[in-house]
């Protein structure tokens, strides 16, 4: 029986920053972008120019976090367990406002 999951640890996932925020990309399809990344309490991630074709989804797993919208000059707060959607073409820039490490959950589609 063929399997049809794939498991991606951690140590495999590819590793980039922008800013102090260290992303880490799990998967990448046709379909579908999966990643995470994390901030250093007061730090903040770069200016994401936003994505063409693909809506993105932002799931607050650990802290607070801010995230800026620079098209209409508007933060978006979110605490653990929030989620932000991100439409198509929308610049974006994460800052940890809160009182230690944050972790966000990203994830494009169809794809970035």
């Amino acid at each position: 029986m063929d399997k049809r999951g794939t498991v991606v640890t951690r140590r495999q996932a590819r590793i980039t920053f922008e800013g102090d925020e260290l992303c880490r990309n799990y998967f990448q399809t046709d379909q579908i972008t999966f990643g995470m990344s994390v901030l250093p309490r007061g730090r903040h991630g770069g200016l994401d120019p936003g994505h063409e074709i693909a809506d993105e989804v932002f799931f607050c797993a650990k802290g607070h976090v801010a995230c800026y919208f620079p098209e209409d000059d508007t933060y978006y707060e979110l605490e653990e367990g929030d989620a932000l959607l991100i439409p198509p073409k929308t610049g974006h820039r994460l800052f940890n406002i809160g009182d230690g490490e944050a972790v966000v959950t990203w994830s494009c589609a169809p794809h970035p």
